[in-house]
């Protein structure tokens, strides 16, 4: 009800890329706190029949914004120092595959229109998850999201730009340091790849 309100025009491109069986990390850019309310409007309930979990930074589940996030799927991490509980969390939720798993790869929020250096979190989790020889193969999703101007108000554009998926079996190797550095390069070429579209 929001979204539509709020927004000018709304455009999202490559919803036929979201795995619909498959364990899934959404990786999206993050240009703004409305991302929590884009992502799920893109590639949530609606659109491919999965709720969506948010790993979001500690600093930001705290008092009334909190309770929010904690309500909207969110659960806290320590960027700086990400508790073993926390990242077993994540891969059950990934086993689990009802639900998809959101991480900002950028690992914070940057009011422009190009894509930082990601953080290999996204990479590390995936490649742990997929330590589990189940039948269904872990997913990456990449996701841009364009605002029509650096800090969205009200008729702000929105575009949408959701990737091919990125299966993290292929990027396995005998060292998960190197395996990590290759998924992410991919991602970060993925996004970049989006964003040039």
């Amino acid at each position: 009800l929001v979204i539509p309100r709020f927004f000018g025009k709304i455009e999202i491109f490559g919803q036929e890329n979201i795995p619909l069986h498959d364990p899934v990390i959404v990786a999206p850019t993050h240009r703004s706190r409305w991302d929590a309310v884009i992502v799920p409007y893109a590639v949530g309930r609606l659109v491919s029949g999965r709720d969506l979990r948010f790993m979001v930074s500690a600093n930001e589940v705290k008092g009334i914004q909190g309770w929010i996030i904690r309500r909207m799927g969110g659960f806290p991490v320590d960027t700086d120092r990400p508790q073993l509980n926390t990242v077993r969390h994540s891969i059950e939720l990934l086993k689990s595959n009802q639900e998809m798993l959101v991480i900002f790869p950028e690992g914070g929020i940057f009011n422009d229109y190009q894509i930082h250096p990601l953080k290999r979190g996204v990479a590390s989790i995936a490649l742990q998850a997929e330590t589990d020889k189940s039948e269904r193969r872990v997913k990456i999703l990449p996701v841009g999201i364009r605002y029509s101007q650096p800090y969205p108000t009200w008729g702000t554009d929105v575009r949408v730009d959701i990737g091919a998926s990125l299966t993290v079996e292929q990027y396995q190797s005998e060292s998960l340091r190197q395996s990590s550095q290759r998924l992410t390069a991919a991602l970060q070429k993925s996004l970049e790849e989006l964003y040039e579209s």
